[in-house]
């Protein structure tokens, strides 16, 4: 039996008689008290002589067991057969072929209205209600007039055209 749960038990019957003291006998406080005190102090006792979790867990895991395993030897495949030689017309014709392939133009990534700082989904629907459909258009607007527009304070709309100048000045 864990030490713990007799202690909590000694607390039990102490505060049971501390409860039968105090029915019967108005005149005897100090039993009451006494009986009390020493009921809490067997449970502090007991909480502090419980098991800790880490110490449980230590103490019930074990250590696995070593599985003995036949060695396993390892097959490599053999390498793969030599490539034969190209001559200098094949090489012409591929580099020729990379050439043509290496002109391709790259474009910058495209930017929409959700990349403006301050611009979510629902104000970029109503943007594009009302003409404003990239960065560039939002760039050129105007503050007040956007704002009368969209019914907002113009410092709102100076803001995302502040930003929209931004990123169109970075691509």
């Amino acid at each position: 039996m864990r030490s713990d749960y007799a202690l909590y038990a000694v607390a039990v019957i102490l505060f049971i008689l501390t409860g039968v003291v105090a029915v019967y006998a108005t005149t005897q406080q100090l039993w009451i008290v006494t009986t009390a005190v020493i009921g809490l102090v067997f449970i502090g006792l007991g909480y502090w002589q419980r098991p800790h979790i880490e110490a449980a867990i230590q103490s019930t895991s074990q250590k696995p067991t070593q599985i003995m395993t036949p060695p396993v030897s390892v097959i490599t495949p053999p390498p793969p057969p030599p490539t034969p030689m190209k001559t200098e017309e094949e090489v012409k014709e591929v580099t020729g072929k990379l050439d043509a392939a290496s002109s391709v133009e790259v474009k910058p990534p495209s930017v929409g209205l959700l990349d403006v700082k301050g611009i979510k989904e629902k104000r970029a629907q109503q943007l594009k209600a009302i003409g404003i459909n990239t960065v560039e258009d939002l760039a050129k607007a105007s503050p007040e007039e956007l704002a009368s527009k969209l019914k907002i304070a113009p410092y709102f709309t100076g803001q995302w055209i502040e930003n929209a100048k931004k990123i169109v000045t970075k691509t």
